[in-house]
């Protein structure tokens, strides 16, 4: 019995200690079983802190960069001055709007610049801005040639700025441009682009062309034609009046022309001062020199303007300017030969027809007297040529 007894004993101290090990608890020496009996438990007590709502929207701070401060700003202090122009033809019995377009306020006298083709033949014009002020407006000078017309209204609404004209020499290509008009009718619309090219030539109201145009890829549609195309100044640098379509659709395409404020800065005040502007005229048709013609030709130049045609009783077929003559074919292809070549103006080089047209309109007037150098049959020579007025002829113009 004492035998049992003992193996009891070794057997729960054995026991003891596995439940030791595998509860990890460290127990003192000489703790009796009452001391490390539980104590009292006592929670601390937990605040709760109320949630915000949760329909509270999360305010961000704004995030505007230099450029859209610069828009801003810039659509306060110019939109005031941006028109909506709407015509009017008498129908005989009554009065029907004709047509819609932009302008701007160009002085403090009331005088606003527009396309000539948005008012051409109109028996009536109003004049909308931007506060829905609508006024009657006349007309008081159009040049179908620039497609530029001011219109002038009796006094301006209060508070409404003429917009400072912009200097062309300092545009450059790539270089971040506005147009704020009314396309489709919307009111006060500004789109943005860039200067996407410079110099291009496009057709006018006549059989002329309009040079130094700038291309633009700011939206430009159907009823923004004679709005500003203004830079981040806020100066206008042209006139907004042509867009190139595909498939004869009247939309933007990425491609509009704007009238060079160069051009605008001639013409506006002649038409506020005499209703009308006179562009020199020299009286000839021809293109810009070819390596075909150059072959054909033996020429010993290049690059000029080559005289293909002299118009009957213009002032180059005054001058003794000789147009093509002939034809023959070089590399199949049949060429009209025998025309003059122009190489240079009052001694500025002429190296593309454009040139010379550049040239007459922005550096001469009627009745002024010009020296083209030439080259004919092989040799050069200088020929004087008094240039006279355009010729005004009307043609059929589709445009925004």
């Amino acid at each position: 019995m004492k035998r049992l007894t003992i193996h009891r004993a070794i057997l729960l101290a054995a026991i003891m200690a596995l439940v030791t090990l595998a509860c990890s608890i460290s127990i003192p020496a000489r703790q009796t079983i009452e001391e490390i009996a539980p104590t009292e438990f006592k929670p601390t007590p937990i605040v709760a802190t109320p949630a915000a709502p949760i329909s509270e929207p999360i305010q961000l701070p704004a995030l505007v960069t230099n450029e859209e401060a610069v828009l801003i700003e810039l659509y306060k202090q110019v939109n005031p001055a941006v028109v909506n122009i709407i015509t009017y033809a008498d129908e005989g019995n009554f009065v029907t709007a004709a047509g819609q377009g932009s302008g701007f306020v160009y002085d403090n006298e009331g005088h606003i610049i527009t396309n000539s083709h948005v008012v051409h033949g109109a028996d009536a014009v109003e004049v909308v801005f931007s506060d829905n002020t609508t006024l009657k407006a006349e007309i008081v000078g159009e040049d179908l040639h620039s497609d530029l017309a001011v219109i002038k209204v009796a006094k301006l609404p209060e508070g409404v700025r003429p917009l400072p004209l912009g200097d062309m020499s300092q545009v450059a290509v790539g270089q971040t441009v506005v147009a704020i008009g009314n396309p489709f009718g919307l009111g006060g619309t500004l789109t943005r682009g860039i200067v996407s090219a410079l110099g291009r030539t496009i057709p006018a109201l006549t059989a002329f062309s309009i040079p130094e145009a700038i291309q633009t890829d700011a939206p430009i549609n159907p009823g923004n034609s004679g709005g500003p195309l203004l830079n981040l100044r806020g100066e206008v640098i042209g006139v907004n009046a042509q867009i190139e379509t595909a498939d004869g659709t009247r939309a933007n395409s990425g491609v509009g022309f704007a009238i060079p404020v160069s051009i605008v800065s001639k013409v506006v005040p002649a038409l506020i001062r005499d209703g009308k502007y006179e562009w020199s005229w020299m009286g000839v048709v021809g293109g810009s020199l070819s390596p075909t013609l150059v072959e054909a030709m033996k020429l010993p130049v290049d690059k000029g303007a080559y005289v293909a045609e002299v118009v009957a009783g213009g002032p180059a077929e005054k001058a003794g300017l000789r147009g093509a003559s002939r034809q023959t074919v070089i590399n199949g292809r049949r060429v009209a030969i025998g025309g003059d070549v122009i190489i240079a103006v009052n001694g500025q080089p002429v190296t593309a027809f454009e040139d010379i047209l550049i040239y007459l309109a922005m550096n001469t007037s009627p009745g002024q007297k010009i020296t083209l150098t030439i080259i004919r049959d092989g040799k050069q020579m200088d020929v004087e040529v008094t240039l006279a007025p355009r010729p005004t002829e009307e043609r059929q113009f589709f445009q925004p």
